[in-house]
């Protein structure tokens, strides 16, 4: 191996520390937001009961599309940055080193049998979280909440976007095997 094949290799070896780096602090922080979430919606449903406003009902889709949309680009990333090693940078050194099957974990993890049903299930969960608590929060504003066409149309535009951030729940969930 000549010495720029080294040097190319450490390259690539420390772009791989890098990405891995950075698809660490992005699991952290997606997984973060589910708490976030989970913790802005159980102030947002406290004010409504205890204040016996419904309309505070309507500050939750908005907090859960913030965080929602946020956890799912972030989502989105960390398996960008997974398909970026499997099949970019992985190959690349390869070729340099002539080494076969390298970061093996990057494919590995992948293969699990139950990778399906988990990736189903968490599907489940995301749209539940950040869309069903959504609507659930609508409908009980739409039962529960004075009549103010304001505040209607903002709760049908809610829904519509509630549904826009579902589609892409689904759209990115990755079911493939």
């Amino acid at each position: 191996m000549a010495d720029s094949d080294i040097s190319r290799g450490e390259v690539l070896l420390n772009e791989y520390e890098r990405v891995k780096d950075e698809q660490k602090a992005r699991i952290g922080f997606r997984d973060n937001l589910l708490y976030a979430t989970l913790g802005s919606m159980a102030l947002t449903v406290t004010g409504a009961v205890t204040g016996s406003r419904a309309q505070v009902l309507l500050l939750l889709p908005v907090a859960a599309l913030v965080l929602g949309w946020t956890y799912l680009v972030n989502d989105e990333k960390i398996s960008a940055i997974g398909r970026y090693v499997r099949e970019v940078l992985g190959p690349r050194l390869a070729s340099v080193t002539g080494a076969d099957d390298l970061f093996g974990w990057e494919s590995a993890h992948r293969d699990d049998r139950r990778r399906r049903s988990r990736k189903w299930l968490q599907l489940g969960v995301d749209l539940l979280t950040f869309c069903g608590t959504s609507a659930a929060a609508i409908l009980g504003f739409w039962i529960h909440g004075p009549v103010n066409v304001a505040l209607v149309l903002v709760s049908v535009l809610e829904l519509a976007a509630v549904g826009v951030l579902a589609w892409q729940i689904v759209v990115y969930a990755d079911l493939r095997r």
